[in-house]
């Protein structure tokens, strides 16, 4: 089993659609702590390590072989308790992080909260230094998305960052820094590359849940 980590109640049925197209028969189980993130924008996301530890618990405790993360923001918190746990925990943007850097040098991130950019840039150039390339990140943070997203406005929040993100120019790759981006994907018109993080994230956790599993 599957255990995803989320800090929004709208990621449960994304994630819930990709195992039906492209894992079909993977069990899936949800824990849902909105308060993680509000309280990592307000202290750092190093503040709710504990916290997080204890979510990683509950799920080894339901019977998880792994555990995968689906805020930005505290994914690297989450992946450094793996050793704690005893399960194999992953951030959702890894593997789109290692993507981009196979894409080019010219990596655009495009975030909706402030806490997520750090955390993303660092696993971009983490990513990049394991691949042995040279990168240049740049961050845009899309100015009133979040408030859109938080109020329910998923659609109006997607279109924003399509805009921004159809107005990146010098770039090989521009990533959607967080999971909730991800439907801005299939709205952007811009030649440039656009990766969003779920369905690579799930595909990771679910080889890892098998492997664990056998």
């Amino acid at each position: 089993m599957l255990a995803l980590l989320h800090t929004s109640p709208v990621h449960v049925p994304v994630f819930d659609a990709l195992r039906d197209t492209d894992h079909p028969g993977l069990e899936l189980r949800h824990f849902v702590d909105e308060g993680l993130l509000d309280r990592a924008r307000r202290d750092g996301p190093g503040a709710v390590a504990a916290d997080v530890r204890d979510a990683l618990v509950r799920a080894a405790d339901a019977g998880a072989t792994a555990v995968l993360c689906t805020c930005s923001t505290i994914g690297a918190v989450a992946e450094a308790q793996a050793g704690a746990v005893g399960l194999p925990v992953l951030r959702v943007d890894r593997p789109m992080a290692a993507a981009a850097v196979a894409e080019g040098p010219r990596v655009v991130v495009l975030a909706t909260v402030e806490s997520t950019v750090a955390p993303t840039v660092d696993l971009v150039e983490e990513e990049a230094r394991a691949a042995g390339r040279a990168v240049s990140v740049r961050s845009l943070l899309v100015e009133g998305a979040w408030d859109l997203f938080s109020t329910g406005d998923t659609d109006g929040c997607a279109q924003r960052v399509a805009a921004v993100a159809d107005g990146v120019t010098d770039a090989d790759v521009i990533l959607l820094a967080q999971a909730s981006m991800s439907p801005a994907q299939r709205l952007t018109t811009t030649a440039v590359p656009v990766l969003s993080s779920p369905r690579p994230g799930l595909a990771a956790a679910a080889a890892a849940a098998a492997v664990r599993a056998r």
